[in-house]
C-alpha cells in the first residue's frame, strides 16, 4: 500500500494522491495545473495552522486573564515570554487586552509571532455565554500576514456539562512572496477534560465544525468533521475523529485513528479505496 507524507495540517497534503486519482477515474482533465494544486494545498494546510494557533492562543489568554482577576491581580503574564507585552484597559465590566508582540520576531509556542492582538470582551463571570472579539493589527505568524477580525462564543456549560467555545472564522493570509489566500467557516471545540485544573498539558478538546479554504484562482476546498476530532495538549497531531474532505474532482474521508498519539493515519477515497498515510 503506497504511503503519503503530509505537512503538519494533515487535511489538504492528502490531496496530491487524489488529483492524479480524480485524472484517471474522470475522463475529463483538471483545469487546473498540478503545480498550483500543490501550491494551493500547502496554503490551505498552513492557513488551518494560523487559525489552530490563534484560538489557542486567544482562549489561553482569555483564561489567564479570568483566573488573575479573581486572584486579585490587574494582568496576567503566565506563560509569556518577555517579548510579549500585555495591556489592560478596564472600565466598568469591559476589558480590552492588547496583546504586543513587538516589531521583531517573538518564539511563542513554538511560533513567530509578530505584531498585536487587540482583545476585547465584557467581563461576567456568572454569564452563561460571553463573546470574545479579537483584532489583528499588523500582525505575522509565521512570517506570514494575518488579516482579520473575528469571535469566539465561550459557552461556560453546553448541553454535556462542558465549556464550548465557537470560533467563527473569516481570516486572509498573505505569504512572504505575496501570495494570498482566505479561510472561513465555524469550528467548535469543546472542553471536555482538564478545565479548571491550571495545568494546561491535562488538557482535552473535541473538535467539530465547518470550513472553506478559497483562493485567488476561485478554486476552494471545503471540510466539514464526520466524527469529533480529538486533540490532547500532549499530542502534536489529532489522535482521534475524522474529517470529510471535497475538492473540484475529488473526495473522500481523513480519518485520525481510535485514539493513539502518533502520526499515522488513512484516507479512504469517494471510491471506496483506502490509502495509509504518515503525517509529519
Amino acid at each position: 500500500m503506497k504511503t503519503f507524507k503530509l505537512t503538519k495540517v494533515v487535511l489538504a497534503l492528502v490531496v496530491l494522491g487524489l488529483t492524479f486519482t480524480a485524472c484517471t477515474e474522470n475522463e475529463t482533465s483538471d483545469p487546473v495545473s498540478e503545480e498550483q494544486n500543490v501550491s494551493e494545498v500547502v496554503q490551505s494546510a498552513e492557513m488551518d495552522q494560523v487559525s489552530a494557533a490563534l484560538e489557542d492562543f486567544i482562549i489561553d489568554i482569555y483564561e489567564d486573564q479570568e483566573d488573575a482577576e479573581a486572584r486579585g491581580m490587574s494582568v496576567s503574564r503566565r506563560n509569556m515570554p518577555d517579548c510579549v507585552t500585555v495591556t489592560l484597559v478596564a472600565q466598568q465590566n469591559f476589558r480590552e487586552l492588547t496583546i504586543d508582540f513587538g516589531d521583531d520576531d517573538c518564539m511563542v509556542r513554538g511560533h513567530v509571532y509578530r505584531g498585536q492582538i487587540v482583545l476585547t470582551y465584557t467581563r461576567d463571570p456568572q454569564a452563561q455565554q460571553i463573546t470574545l472579539g479579537y483584532v489583528l493589527n499588523d500582525f505575522y505568524f509565521d512570517r506570514k500576514q494575518v488579516i482579520g477580525s473575528n469571535s469566539i462564543l465561550k459557552e461556560l456549560s453546553n448541553t454535556n456539562g462542558n465549556p464550548q467555545f465557537t470560533h467563527t472564522v473569516d481570516l486572509t493570509v498573505v505569504w512572504p512572496n505575496g501570495v494570498q489566500a482566505s479561510r472561513d467557516g465555524q469550528v467548535v471545540r469543546e472542553w471536555i477534560e482538564g478545565h479548571g485544573s491550571g495545568v494546561f498539558t491535562d488538557n482535552v478538546w473535541e473538535v467539530t465544525g465547518y470550513w472553506n479554504a478559497n483562493f485567488a484562482s476561485g478554486n476552494s476546498h471545503t471540510y466539514e468533521s464526520v466524527l469529533p476530532l480529538r486533540r490532547e495538549a500532549t499530542c502534536y497531531h489529532f489522535v482521534a475523529g475524522s474529517i470529510d474532505v471535497q475538492r473540484t474532482f475529488f473526495g473522500g474521508v481523513l480519518d485520525y485513528g481510535a485514539g493513539e498519539c502518533d502520526n499515522l493515519g488513512t484516507f479512504t477515497f469517494n471510491n471506496g479505496n483506502t490509502i495509509d498515510i504518515v503525517l509529519r
